[in-house]
């Protein structure tokens, strides 16, 4: 074969590579779905699954939860809550909702909860739970479940104000007890935690500082990963943080993906559109199909090995507060 031809043939290889790794950055689809009637708008809020059902709770304000029905389509009204319950990720423990790590009250001084709060889907009701100890209250958390208990993870303190913490607390279930465990190598909080074969993973946030009129600047970009197995942490490489820094934002493990969508951050006014997925396998981030609709403020839930988010604000801050669903699946 002649030298042209060599490199003719070297240059469409690298060619076709470099079109290979653009369609796996921008792999996946996302698509609003049309309801039957719509959710209760609202941001700061969680957004659990319990079997089929999908249940949206909390955000500013006390509103009735909105329940969406996966096998009909449509969404309905649960009871509201017993209190303003907002800046949390709600867990799915036996078929109960649990709210750890969440605030009430008015921006910025918001104060954390004093008692765990459980709704019963089944029964439509809420009820409250065991004291949460005074000195590790903080809202704001990013929460994870494993093997009867819940991990609370990092938060803040006194609302957006500037007392952010690293701590890590386990809840036992079955005993309904307290621990202390080891502190995050930094606080953050406006996250989400997510969990894969015993490793919580700890990802987008930041330092909100009402105090020194920096509550949305301090964003945090390196990933800290907690192993429950032997009660510590590491931090994943530099070459790992997150491009695009943004708190606000939601995280689910889909198969072997971390994936980190949404956000707000000084960089725009309008909440981001990104979807960032970090493969803990290969061990690197890529790029996924942005959001129809930029968002913060809400959580994520994996369903049938499609990712589902909805409501959150469509901009930096609390407005506008949004009712539409988006599904993601990869292709």
């Amino acid at each position: 074969m002649k030298l042209l031809e060599v490199r003719f043939f070297c240059c469409l290889f690298l060619i076709s590579g470099l079109t290979f790794s653009q369609n796996v950055e921008i792999q996946g689809k996302w698509e609003t779905i049309k309801t039957v009637d719509k959710p209760v708008a609202r941001h700061e809020n969680s957004f659990v699954r319990v079997k089929s059902k999908f249940y949206l709770l909390g955000g500013r304000g006390i509103k009735p939860i909105s329940i969406y029905n996966t096998k009909t389509n449509t969404w309905t009204k649960g009871a509201k809550s017993p209190i303003e319950i907002h800046h949390f990720q709600a867990v799915n423990y036996k078929s109960n909702i649990y709210v750890f790590g969440a605030m009430t009250g008015k921006y910025p001084y918001e104060k954390p909860l004093s008692n765990i709060l459980i709704y019963n889907p089944k029964k439509n009701i809420w009820t409250i739970g065991v004291e949460i100890p005074e000195a590790r209250r903080r809202g704001s958390s990013g929460v994870v479940v494993q093997n009867n208990k819940a991990y609370i993870i990092s938060g803040i303190v006194d609302g957006h104000n500037s007392t952010h913490v690293p701590w890590v607390d386990v809840y036992n279930f079955k005993t309904k007890t307290w621990s202390v465990l080891t502190d995050a190598p930094r606080p953050r909080d406006h996250f989400h935690a997510a969990i894969y074969n015993g490793n919580i993973y700890a990802v987008g946030g930041r330092n909100s500082s009402y105090a020194t009129n920096q509550t949305f600047h301090l964003t945090i970009p390196e990933v800290d990963v907690f192993n429950i197995k032997t009660n510590s942490w590491t931090t994943l490489s530099e070459k790992n943080n997150i491009k695009t820094q943004r708190a606000g934002t939601s995280c689910v493990f889909l198969n072997d993906d971390l994936v980190l969508i949404g956000g707000e951050s000084m960089s725009q006014n309008e909440a981001h559109h990104q979807v960032d997925a970090y493969n803990v396998k290969t061990k690197t981030w890529r790029k996924l199909k942005s959001l129809n609709r930029g968002r913060h403020g809400s959580q994520a839930i994996v369903y049938k090995n499609s990712i589902y988010i909805v409501a959150g604000s469509g901009n930096r801050g609390g407005k506008p507060e949004l009712d539409s669903m988006e599904k993601f699946t990869m292709k």
